[in-house]
């Protein structure tokens, strides 16, 4: 039986682990935070659970894919129910839209604010599918080690078809015109690491994850996916050490022979990095056996950080769903102020999810569990003054557009950003997203996940295939276990 570490109890570190774990191998994932997760970790505070990280529950396909290729049912794990309206959103001038899970209501109101836009969408979502079961199927559980893996694949045969090209500003507004409906469909390219005008518009596939495969959301929070990823994982033969900090990968003649940590050394046969590609590329790996200079990634083009607020409200809000995108100022700058001209946002959009409205077991009873979120650049100075600032900006903001008081009403406040970001993840720049998904960085023109110089060395999560989010991390861990177990059977 070959013996695997895995470092980190992230999500991509959690499905690599489980799936090699099936197949036999012995594997042991070693995590410095006390509870596994890594971003999708929760915390608790003045009766308030809060979920550290991901809070948008999409692509309930991978989730039910990944779960059954263990032995596993979704719904024998966790109560996943789906959002209606998928969210709110604030347009420019405070007025304010419900987005339907219901098609029909979605194409009706899209008619409603332009002329044949309904019929539009319907053509826009067509296509949007079509990328989606390509990208789905051709693209994403691929290794990509090399541009041949997908030469015979109609990902080739359609690439006119796939939009990589074009840019999504463009596709966008080749279907529409009014303002609105361009940022409704642009807004989940603004976590990808690009403009929409410098962003692939093969990426509208998010827009059917979104408006067609709906907005979910298991009851009890988020992190209830790392409960259920965790279960399977221990109930597989998986052995977790929390709190254990790795300080190098021990390498002999291009092999990784064990892992040193605070507490000790794991001698292994091979190794999976799943913590932050690039500390470990860094920090662990010694000078002559580095995937890559410190030039290469200063190059990288990052997907953005986030400025984080955990708040606990003493009452109950009105106006607000489950999840709300606050989109009143001026997309096109705030975006500049991300990927173009980094800096501080002059007057930021910024996101706010209240799962209490939901899951009455996420806070105390009569009370809001607040989580809201700027998108910022990363690599930002990060200080308590610039936090307070934007804490102000948001609360008035939220205060003036929804009609009421918020801030008087705060009983907890936790702020989260860069420094936390690298304290908690070594991530560098402070992200929050991992790498920008332009044309450059996709498939294999991102990190490899297979060690240049190491032949026992392995790499998966955010900063490499297929990229960030919750559902790609679980389908690179999915990615690197199938390349691993290929390159070195359990025999």
């Amino acid at each position: 039986m070959k013996t695997v570490t895995v470092i980190g109890s992230g999500i991509a570190g959690l499905s690599v682990a489980s799936h090699l774990a099936k197949e036999g191998y012995d594997v042991t994932i070693v995590e410095k935070n006390d509870q596994p997760g890594g971003r999708a970790r929760k915390f608790h505070a003045e009766g308030f659970t809060f979920d550290m990280g991901p809070s948008w529950y999409w692509m309930p396909d991978v989730f039910e894919r990944y779960f059954e290729s263990l032995g596993y049912k979704v719904e024998d794990l966790y109560d996943l129910v789906r959002l209606d309206p998928s969210y709110n959103i604030w347009f420019n001038g405070g007025e304010k839209k419900k987005i339907p899970a219901s098609m029909e209501e979605l194409v009706k109101m899209f008619e409603e604010i332009e002329a044949g836009a309904g019929k539009k969408l319907e053509e826009f979502l067509k296509e949007a599918a079509y990328k989606y079961e390509v990208g789905m199927t051709d693209l994403v559980y691929k290794p990509s080690l090399s541009l041949f893996e997908f030469a015979d694949f109609r990902v080739l045969k359609g690439l006119f078809n796939l939009h990589l090209l074009r840019s999504m500003s463009a596709h966008v507004r080749k279907f529409f015109k009014d303002e609105r409906l361009i940022q409704l469909l642009e807004f989940p390219v603004l976590f990808l690491g690009a403009t929409p005008s410098k962003t692939p518009a093969l990426y509208s596939l998010m827009n059917y994850a979104d408006l067609s495969l709906g907005t979910w959301y298991p009851k009890g929070g988020m992190n209830k996916i790392i409960e259920a990823m965790v279960r399977v994982a221990k109930e597989g033969g998986v052995q977790f050490r929390l709190g254990e900090a790795v300080e190098e990968i021990t390498i002999k003649n291009g092999i990784a022979k064990s892992v040193k940590t605070n507490k000790g050394v794991i001698e292994s046969d091979l190794v999976v990095a799943a913590a932050d590609y690039h500390h470990v590329d860094q920090q662990l790996v010694n000078g002559t056996h580095k995937n890559y200079s410190p030039q290469y990634w200063d190059n990288r083009a990052m997907a953005p950080s986030s400025l984080i607020f955990y708040l606990g409200i003493g009452k109950k809000l009105k106006g607000l769903e489950h999840h709300n995108l606050f989109f009143d100022k001026d997309f096109n700058l705030h975006a500049d102020e991300i990927y173009t001209k980094p800096k501080w946002p002059t007057d930021p959009l910024f996101y706010v999810c209240t799962p209490s409205k939901t899951d009455k077991n996420v806070a105390p009873e009569g009370c809001e569990n607040i989580f809201i979120l700027i998108p910022v650049a990363p690599g930002l100075q990060d200080n308590n003054e610039t936090r307070e600032k934007y804490y102000e900006l948001v609360l008035n903001r939220m205060e003036q557009l929804t009609g009421q008081s918020i801030k008087d009403h705060v009983v907890f406040k936790r702020s989260y950003a860069h420094n936390d970001f690298m304290s908690d993840y070594n991530a560098f720049k402070g992200n929050a997203y991992g790498l920008a998904n332009t044309l450059m960085q996709t498939a294999f023109l991102k990190p490899k996940i297979r060690s240049k110089k190491v032949g026992n060395l392995y790499y998966t999560g955010q900063l490499t295939v297929p990229g960030p989010g919750v559902p790609p991390s679980i389908i690179s861990g999915q990615v690197v276990a199938q390349e691993l177990m290929k390159n070195h059977p359990n025999t």
